[in-house]
């Protein structure tokens, strides 16, 4: 349990216990999960020219693949803070941050605000982290193929000419 005797204390804790969250295994693992699964993605787009069709095989395990990885970002990572907040660290509801009933320098804030309430932010800005790493990577994909480099002049040997 989570026990101090100010707010500063208590932030302190609160900060290094967000750290440890990524020595949990199952938190850690999910987040690992998540960035090969996006750089896979920005892997293939260097690799797939933007005109080729695609058959409806490589359709369905493509749109299995975002499925997947939205699925996995947006509910597997918070999911799994939001256990390990909830129960390791016990950052609950019944424990005040800040307002009445705490023990720090904020008693006077008319506003109660639990370690829940801190969980609960990390949280959101997992989401906020995961949307904006989609919008990147739909323009990964939606802009591969459009850099082109200049016409080189060629022998006739198909080898390029250089100009000392």
């Amino acid at each position: 349990m989570i026990i101090a005797a100010n707010v500063f204390e208590s932030l302190w804790v609160i900060v290094t216990n967000i750290a440890k969250g990524f020595a949990n295994v199952a938190f850690t693992s999910s987040l690992i999960v998540t960035a090969v699964m996006a750089g896979l993605v920005v892997l293939y787009a260097k690799r797939r020219p933007k005109d080729e069709s695609l058959t409806w095989g490589q359709a369905m395990a493509s749109a299995t693949y975002c499925t997947l990885g939205l699925f996995w970002a947006f509910g597997v990572v918070p999911h799994q803070w939001l256990t390990y907040a909830e129960g390791e660290l016990k950052m609950r509801s019944d424990a005040i941050l800040a307002g009445p009933g705490s023990t720090g320098l904020f008693k006077w804030v008319p506003v109660v605000i639990s370690k829940q309430v801190v969980s609960d932010s990390v949280a959101v800005g997992l989401y906020g982290l995961f949307f904006g790493a989609t919008i990147a990577l739909w323009a990964v994909w939606q802009g591969r193929g459009s850099k082109t480099s200049e016409a080189v002049e060629t022998s006739t040997y198909g080898r390029p000419l250089v100009k000392a």
